[in-house]
């Protein structure tokens, strides 16, 4: 088996009986930083879905953070998630509970029970992300930046060997934008996880490049230029 974080080969997604994007060959290594560009339409969440389990992969061959995805069922699909992290454009916080409360229901969710063990681990992702005083604070009392880098210590929690960043940028002002695109790649280069980030923004690719990958009339061509 491949020890690439992704390897994906002759894979087919398929969204119920559509054929969305063909023969995809992708492969991504530890602490590499990927964009993933396309058009509305084009295919790009359905690969980011195909890539954390939403998805069922039937066609080609497929594994993430040594996962086949396969052989994937619903017994197996949360050890996959344990070893990846995905932040939504929208935040998706609990807006019924405070920050702490957020990151603590992700991790009973994946199996933590030990309390202690779980407030350490919380201070330890809200320090990387720059806000160890704000796990007392509701999600509305926070700036859009904020809850994007809540959304970002929730992807740490379980200390993933992968985050998948879906429009992390795309409700942010250009400055807090930037702020979230120095802490990815920190991360990234730092704590050496692979990160693959979906984004339009080409400001924000062209300002901090890395490897781009693009979803375009049913194929994903590697290495795309970033022309818009």
């Amino acid at each position: 088996m491949s020890q690439s974080i992704i390897e994906l080969k002759g894979v087919n997604i398929y969204q119920s009986s559509t054929l969305i994007l063909g023969d995809v060959n992708i492969s991504v290594d530890k602490g590499e930083f990927v964009y993933l560009v396309g058009k509305t339409g084009t295919g790009k969440s359905s690969l980011l879905k195909t890539l954390y389990g939403d998805l069922e992969l039937t066609q080609g061959e497929g594994w993430v953070v040594g996962h086949n995805l396969r052989e994937l069922t619903w017994k197996t699909i949360p050890f996959l998630r344990r070893n990846l992290g995905v932040v939504f454009q929208d935040f998706q916080l609990l807006t019924d509970r405070n920050v702490n409360e957020n990151l603590k229901f992700v991790l009973r969710a994946t199996g933590w029970k030990d309390e202690k063990l779980m407030d350490d681990k919380i201070a330890d992702v809200l320090d990387k992300v720059n806000l160890s005083t704000k796990g007392f604070k509701m999600p509305f009392e926070l700036s859009g930046g904020e809850q994007q880098r809540i959304d970002v210590a929730r992807a740490l929690l379980n200390s993933p060997k992968l985050i998948l960043a879906d429009e992390p940028t795309g409700n942010l002002d250009p400055e807090t934008s930037d702020e979230i695109m120095q802490l990815l790649f920190h991360i990234c280069r730092d704590f050496g996880t692979s990160i693959v980030m979906a984004t339009h923004d080409y400001v924000v690719i062209n300002k901090y490049p890395a490897r781009t990958i693009k979803t375009e009339n049913g194929k994903v061509w590697d290495n795309a230029t970033v022309a818009s």
